[in-house]
Formats: C-alpha cells, sequence, structure tokens
C-alpha cells in the first residue's frame, strides 16, 4: 500500500485541526429543541417529570416514555417557579454555575492564526525537483549550470568567423585581469544573430565551455507573466545569480519575446513587458568595469529590437550565424555523422555540395532520417540511398505511395513535371535538372528539383529563365491537352513574386528604371513589404508583371512545340518510371531508349549500393513544383 506524501499528511492536518476550532467557537443548536409554550403546556397536563435547569436551557423528561427534549425559558428561572413545578411533582435539578476560562477565548483565535501562518511558511519553503515553490513568482526560472558544459568549439562548424569573434570572450574569461591591466573593457554583450537552426545556443554553450565557466541559461518569454513586476523582479534575480557564480556566461535565448521595441504596447510605459526590458537595460548598465560576466542573447528578429538594447555598453556586439557554405555543411555533416554507420558509397563532400541552403539543424535532421530509413529496412548501414530519400522527406514530406491515382492524373503530373524538366534542360541560364519525379509528396503531385550552387548574385537572365522554367508545366498542358488544370497554382506565385521583385526591388524593367518602388525587410524568419508608389504606379506595375509573365510563357510554349518528340518520351519514361535523376533525364532526352536503363531497384538489405544517387538542394524559391 502506497504511503501518503508528506504535503498531504500536513494538509490533512490543518484541515483536521481548523475543523476542531470552528467547533469550539460555534454555538451548536441541539436537534431535540422544543418550544417554550409546547413546554408550558405539557406542564399543565401534568406530562413532566423532571427539569434539569442549566441557566435559560431547560433539560426536560417526559413521566410517560422518559423522553427528553431541550427549551430555552425568555428569562432565567426564580424560585417562586421553581416552588410551583415542585408543588406540582416535578423533579428539579439545578446545576452547577460554569467557570468560562479567559485564556481559552484567547488560545483559540491564536491557534487559528499560528495555523494559517505556519501553512504559508510550509508552502513558501516548501521545494520540489525543480527547486520552484508556490509563491517563487520573482525567482528566476534560468537553469544553472555550475559546471562548465563539457562542449567546445571543435562540437561546432559552418560558423569559424564567428568562433574567430567570440574567441576574445574566451580569452577574456579566462584572464580578465590581463584587460583590466591594460584599461580595455569587453563587450557586456554579445548578440547572436541568425537563422532558426543555425546553432546560436550551440555556439553560446561552446564558448562557455572554453572558458571553463558556468552557464546560466534562460529564455526570454521566462520573464513575460501577467502579474505586474514579476518579469523586473526576475531579470534582478538573474543577474544576483550570475554575480555569485562569477565568471560566468549568462544566455538568453529569443530575447526578441522581451525585448522589441518599446512604445507599441497597450498602457504605454506601464506595459509589463516594457517595465521588464527597462529592468534588464539598467542592470546592464549597472555592471561594474571590472566585472566577468558576459551576457550573450540569441535572437532571429534582431530588426524588432529596441534600440537601446544594442547601443554602445549593452549588446554592443553583434555575431552574424548564418547558413553554412559547402565547406561547413561539410564539417556539420561529418559532426553528425558519428556513430552513425555509413556505408561506403557515402560521400558527405558530395552531400555537402548537393544541400545548398541547410543549416545545421536541417542537416542534422537530414541524417537521423535517413538513420531510421535503414534502422525500418532492417539494414545495418545507411546509405547514399537513405539519404537522398531523407533529404525528400525532410522538403516535401513522405512519399504518398498508398494514394489512389487516375490515369487520367498520371499522365497530365507527368507531361506538367516534363515541361519544367525540358525547360530547364534547354534554356541557357537555367538551373540543371537534379531529379524529375511523379511521385506525391505533401501537398505536390510531382515536383522537379533542380540543381543548384551556392550563390550571391542572380543576373537578369537567369532570373527570366527561372520565370520561364515556372511557367513551363502549364505550357505543356496547354500544348497537349488543349486545357489548363489547377496544378500551377505554386508555379504561377513564384513567377509572379520573382517578375513584380525583378520590376520594383532591383530594377530589372528599362520602363522603371533603377528605382525601389518596394523596399523588403527582409528577415531570418521571412521578408515583409512596404509599398511606395502610387496608385497609377501600381498599375503601370501590375501592366509590366503581366507583360513579362507572358513573354516568359510564349518562349516556353514555343521551345515545348519544337522539342515535342522530346516532351513525349521523357513523360513515357515518367509514366513508366515515376521518377528519373539527371543522368537518367539527359539520356531520355539524347533519344536513348527507356530498355538500356537500369531498373529501379530497392536498396539491398545487407550490403551497401554501388552508385550515389544524387541529394535534393534546399534552395528558394524552390521552382518547379506542380
Amino acid at each position: 500500500m502506497n504511503r501518503l506524501p508528506f504535503n498531504l499528511w500536513f494538509i490533512l492536518l490543518a484541515a483536521i485541526l481548523i475543523a476542531w476550532a470552528f467547533s469550539l467557537t460555534s454555538n451548536q443548536q441541539p436537534t431535540n429543541q422544543v418550544a417554550y409554550t409546547t413546554f408550558l403546556n405539557e406542564i399543565d397536563q401534568g406530562r413532566v417529570a423532571k427539569i434539569a435547569v442549566d441557566g435559560r436551557q431547560l433539560n426536560v423528561t417526559r413521566r410517560e416514555d422518559s423522553d427528553q427534549y431541550v427549551t430555552y425559558a425568555p428569562s432565567p428561572i426564580d424560585t417562586t417557579t421553581i416552588r410551583e413545578w415542585g408543588d406540582k411533582k416535578i423533579q428539579v435539578e439545578i446545576a452547577a454555575p460554569r467557570r468560562d476560562n479567559p485564556l481559552l477565548g484567547f488560545l483559540i483565535p491564536l491557534l487559528l492564526i499560528g495555523l494559517l501562518v505556519a501553512i504559508f511558511f510550509f508552502f513558501s519553503r516548501n521545494r520540489g525537483p525543480s527547486g520552484d515553490n508556490a509563491f517563487s513568482f520573482t525567482k528566476s526560472r534560468a537553469k544553472v549550470l555550475t559546471e562548465a558544459p563539457k562542449t567546445n568549439f571543435k562540437d561546432v562548424a559552418g560558423c569559424e568567423e564567428a568562433k574567430e569573434e567570440l574567441k576574445e570572450i574566451v580569452e577574456f574569461l579566462k584572464a580578465p585581469a590581463r584587460f583590466h591591466e591594460m584599461g580595455a573593457r569587453i563587450p557586456k554583450g554579445v548578440l547572436l544573430v541568425g537563422p532558426p537552426g543555425s546553432g546560436k545556443t550551440h555556439i553560446a554553450r561552446a564558448v562557455a565551455g572554453e572558458a571553463k565557466v558556468p552557464f546560466i541559461a534562460a529564455s526570454g518569454s521566462d520573464f513575460v507573466e501577467m502579474f505586474v513586476g514579476v518579469g523586473a523582479a526576475r531579470v534582478r534575480d538573474l543577474f544576483e545569480t550570475a554575480k555569485r557564480h562569477a565568471p560566468c556566461i549568462i544566455f538568453i535565448d529569443e530575447i526578441d519575446a522581451v525585448g522589441r521595441r518599446r512604445g507599441g504596447g497597450v498602457g504605454g510605459g506601464n506595459d509589463e513587458r516594457e517595465q521588464t526590458l527597462n529592468q534588464l537595460l539598467v542592470e546592464l548598465d549597472g555592471f561594474e568595469k571590472e566585472t566577468s560576466i558576459i551576457i550573450m542573447a540569441a535572437t532571429n528578429r534582431p530588426d524588432v529590437l529596441d534600440p537601446a538594447l544594442l547601443r554602445p555598453g549593452r549588446f554592443d556586439r553583434q555575431v552574424a550565424i548564418d547558413a553554412p557554405d559547402v565547406k561547413g555543411r561539410e564539417q556539420i555533416l561529418k559532426i553528425h555523422a558519428k556513430g552513425k554507420p555509413l556505408a561506403e558509397d557515402v560521400d558527405l563532400a558530395l552531400l555537402a555540395k548537393r544541400t545548398p541552403g541547410f543549416v545545421g539543424a536541417d542537416l542534422e535532421n537530414l541524417l537521423n532520417e535517413a538513420a531510421l530509413l535503414a534502422a525500418r529496412d532492417s539494414r545495418k548501414k545507411i546509405t547514399m540511398k537513405d539519404l537522398e530519400e531523407a533529404a525528400d522527406r525532410v522538403i516535401m514530406g513522405p512519399a504518398k505511395k498508398s494514394m489512389v491515382i487516375t490515369q487520367k492524373d498520371r499522365e497530365v503530373t507527368a507531361y506538367h513535371e516534363a515541361g519544367h524538366a525540358l525547360a530547364a534542360h534547354f534554356l541557357e541560364h537555367a538551373d540543371n535538372v537534379h531529379k524529375v519525379t511523379i511521385v506525391p509528396r505533401g501537398r505536390a503531385m510531382g515536383f522537379m528539383m533542380p540543381s543548384r550552387q551556392d550563390t550571391l548574385h542572380w543576373s537578369k537572365k537567369r532570373l527570366t529563365d527561372q520565370i520561364a522554367v515556372a511557367l513551363a508545366g502549364r505550357a505543356a498542358e496547354e500544348l497537349v491537352f488543349d486545357d489548363v488544370t489547377t496544378g500551377a497554382e505554386n508555379d504561377f506565385r513564384q513567377a509572379t513574386d520573382l517578375a513584380r521583385r525583378m520590376i520594383t526591388e532591383w530594377g530589372m524593367h528599362p520602363d522603371f528604371g533603377t528605382v525601389a518602388y518596394q523596399v523588403r525587410e527582409d528577415t531570418y524568419l521571412g521578408g515583409y513589404d512596404t509599398r511606395q508608389y502610387s496608385e497609377d504606379t501600381a498599375k503601370r506595375i501590375d501592366e509590366a508583371v503581366q507583360k513579362l509573365l507572358k513573354e516568359q510563357h510564349d518562349k516556353v510554349l514555343h521551345l515545348l512545340t519544337e522539342k515535342r518528340d522530346v516532351l513525349e518520351r521523357v513523360t513515357q519514361a515518367l509514366l513508366e518510371r515515376e521518377t528519373l535523376n539527371a543522368e537518367e533525364f539527359v539520356r531520355v532526352v539524347e533519344g536513348e531508349a527507356l530498355e538500356s536503363l537500369e531498373p529501379p531497384s530497392e536498396p539491398p538489405k545487407d550490403k551497401e549500393e554501388k552508385e550515389p544517387p544524387r541529394i535534393v538542394p534546399k534552395i528558394k524559391p524552390n521552382l518547379g513544383g506542380a
């Protein structure tokens, strides 16, 4: 039998004591009480045998059945009344006068007050496993690692420039006296800025691990409460905790939750979040010159932070942690591949080249999905084909192999994706074909994945060809079926967005010149536009966008008309094999018979693949999806 926890025993005992105390102070009414007039009538009728007088309370016993009841006289009983009762043969007993203890009336309220105080202190001091208690609203929720994290810079890859900039912080934490002697002021705050999953928290832990100092981690949402003043009190408690563990690092993740620009909240300066931010600013200013506390914060929304938070003396150093380049992706893959059995055909360098735009979290998830696929098929090693399927799952979702698709839908999808692929292959400035498939994934019935490299500049010719590739699927449907379907919805969005940005942002239209008609605030969570033109200009822009899209549509329709025989070959190959990689696609375009291609096969159970297939790159915008 399980015993009750001590907390429950304490609460049960307190409830019993409170009930007992109230029972002493309450006036209990007897259940057998009768009216005084009824008592007088029974005396006149001779039914009363005995009366016990206790002040105004009369305990009456009847003659017939010795039944007893209680009644109350309107005034104390005098001797004359007692003699009258004696004349009627009624036995009368007088109770001895009671002596009330004055201490009892004093101790009972005192007992109740003491009991309530004991309960209050019990809950305020009783801490659970997490160290929280019922009245610790103002205590910081930060996790304090008194021992330095085991993570170091060797466990962080893909951000070499950021590590070089943070090495100065490590040196300061290791030997602060050397910097103080020179009168140098080390930055109090370091703001890590980058897209989600790029490793901001990871590199902050690595700084603490390299410096071998305690790591105090909190989240911006930990300071946001509905109670007034709680957030500011938690900020004060956080910095008091840091001073007790100095030298140390304070890390606040998602600081934009508490550090947003002031003045936009309801109530103006009395907004609770703004008060919390004010307290954080005060604490940052309160650091002494010789302090050995470094506060690091991470965000993917630097555009919304309050300017006072970023001025010199506070978060005066910003370290950008962007998506890694091809060398960084290879290093990240090597780190996450530790402990995973890889087949001999796995080439991490080739995998890194084929995954532009992936951040550390994406690459880790890719390898994990590949490991799950290999384990699901009872294989002992991860093959390159597992990695390809994992990449498709990460980008588009799992394949819908059980989805019922009519033959007509398969043909429409095959012609649509073949149109995308042929436009990408034959247009000079378009990206080459990496993979084309009609296997449905996510919301797409099929997709053509282009092969792209890391690039920073997109030329006008490349952008116009990308628009043509996006419109090629609809053009193929028009050419073959003399009809259109709803499958080009996403293609139109991508093509229209590129065309509009070419005109309004990038100055690539001769009629509009080099004017920024639209300003896009790029953030790591996606951009948002600010319109800066009149209604007349908006009409001209709409006409220019429509004209540009029509030109590219006519261009790709003319191309597919000339290559109609190639379109048919690729479509038939897709209907038969469902998926073509880059090499197979080129061989079909060049007229090689489909029978000469190696048949598709599942990866072997106990041995590795011989030829590594290509990996789907992650890029934006993702042109070519059906």
